[in-house]
């Protein structure tokens, strides 16, 4: 692919780097072109978090948003025109060592020290998204956000301690007002990219975003990477051109009204599923298993859904809470349920020249019982055997309406039809929910691979229904195998 130039900010200067392949990943750019070798490369797959790095990227009309995330399926040019930090970028000119290092140091966070610094950084972002803005961070924070970093050596305690002990450490502020005026100005300088003359294209609107769509059909799209990252890595593939849409303005708005979430498509998942929990609590835990930090701060929702993998933990919860998806190419504008946008495996309902836009989340009702489970061989950081999510709206204990989404047990995301119509109109009894989890065990087709063979997929079906009723009931149904049921 044809070379071009990358710019960023780093240590406060703006770094200009040429002959940078389109296809090439941050990771190696940080490593032979800035020689900055505290990176490491672990897994190329954005697993072990060897790799993370932070950037700042502009928020609102003067703030800064800091990122930590894998830069092993970062594609390079993603950075233009936006901040930079390394681990080598911590230190003060005089020695000092940032908190976060200080740290690691005072509680022997360190081992053998390979992962050690991608620890730093994802302990860097936090402490900017936290302690930078006077908050403390407590263990359950620390574990959740340390999540997409791996310690072969198994020394997670004292990176958690680390962690807590942040606010603990006179204050080492970034002056992000500056860093801000630092990007606008480049961002003057650089020009936003008018004209495709460049294998890597980065509109900052959708006009522009839709006209090379259409004048590109081959390109390949993308925003946060997190998949086409790794097939480049992994399967070599060589895009001949590259359409990034994770600056285009409108795809970046998340609007709520009394009734609805509006998510644009490249909308970080982080920043999504921030927005999915103000409107169901509930979902809290389970968003928090999706991949780990540093993959939830570069993916984003309408990437997940545009790949339509039938492991992909986000269709399941939209199928469940209605979602539409809301799609534009050069015919206009049209939405679908989410339910019925696949036409089968990683074949989602895209025609030539068209995008996802975003995706419309009606607001549970209020009392609905919404509860989405995870079952994967991995509590963090790993993907899915079996995904379930299900919504019921419950009165005077009988089901009126109920939707399930369904992942790991077809080769689509799916929506349990047979199983809400054995639910709907029938009372909220244990009697019911045993029909329904019969029902739920066949109603699909689920294949064995190397993660859970169709036997196991289908008890799991069974058993995560019949956790939903002793949940219901108040019965507390999180480690372990649960009680059995007794008809009420």
């Amino acid at each position: 692919m044809k070379e071009k130039t990358l710019h960023f900010i780093r240590k406060g200067l703006a770094i200009r780097l040429d002959d940078v392949p389109a296809d090439a990943m941050l990771l190696p750019v940080i490593r032979h072109h800035l020689g900055a070798c505290g990176t490491k490369e672990g897994c190329g797959e954005g697993d072990c978090g060897a790799c993370t790095v932070v950037i700042a990227e502009p928020e609102g009309e003067a703030g800064v948003r800091f990122r930590a995330i894998n830069s092993c399926i970062r594609p390079a040019h993603a950075i233009n025109g936006l901040a930079l930090f390394t681990v080598e970028d911590l230190e003060t000119p005089d020695g000092t060592l940032h908190p976060v290092q200080q740290a690691m140091v005072d509680t022997h966070g360190a081992q053998c020290g390979f992962c050690t610094p991608g620890f730093i950084m994802s302990l860097f972002g936090m402490y900017q998204r936290h302690v930078a803005l006077g908050k403390s961070i407590d263990r359950r924070t620390a574990e959740v956000e340390l999540a997409g970093n791996l310690c072969r050596c198994t020394g997670y305690r004292p990176i958690v301690d680390a962690a807590c002990r942040l606010s603990e450490y006179s204050p080492a502020w970034l002056d992000a007002r500056a860093l801000r005026a630092r990007m606008d100005e480049l961002a003057t300088r650089i020009g936003p990219q008018t004209a495709p003359d460049e294998k890597y294209l980065l509109p900052t609107n959708l006009d522009q975003a839709l006209a090379w769509r259409q004048a590109y059909p081959d390109a390949q799209v993308l925003a946060g990477a997190t998949d086409v990252g790794i097939w480049i890595n992994k399967l070599h593939q060589e895009p001949q051109r590259i359409l990034d849409v994770s600056r285009v303005r409108e795809l970046r708005q998340l609007e709520e009204t009394p009734t609805s979430l509006l998510i644009g498509a490249s909308v970080p998942l982080s920043d999504a599923f921030e927005a999915l929990v103000t409107i169901a609590p509930s979902l809290a835990d389970f968003l928090d298993r999706f991949a780990g930090l540093p993959i939830r701060e570069s993916a984003t929702l309408g990437g997940n859904i545009a790949n339509g993998s039938p492991i992909g933990d986000s269709m399941p919860l939209l199928i469940a809470l209605n979602a539409e998806i809301h799609l534009q190419g050069p015919d206009g504008a049209r939405s679908s349920p989410i339910e019925r946008f696949y036409r089968g495996y990683r074949k989602p309902d895209l025609r030539p020249g068209e995008i996802i836009t975003g995706v419309l989340v009606p607001k549970p009702q209020p009392g609905a019982l919404l509860k989405a489970y995870k079952v994967s061989k991995r509590f963090d950081d790993d993907i899915s055997a079996v995904c379930l999510t299900v919504m019921l709206n419950i009165s005077e204990g009988r089901v009126h309406a109920v939707r399930i989404g369904a992942g790991g047990v077809a080769p689509t995301p799916m929506r349990a039809h047979l199983t809400e119509a054995a639910l709907t109109g029938q009372d909220w009894t244990a009697q019911a929910a045993s029909r329904a989890a019969r029902t739920l065990q066949t109603e699909f087709s689920p294949i064995s691979d190397l993660r859970a063979s169709e036997a196991y997929r289908r008890q799991v079906l069974d058993g995560l229904m019949q956790r939903l009723w002793l949940e219901s009931q108040g019965v507390a149904c999180t480690v372990g195998k649960p009680p059995k049921m007794r008809p009420s």
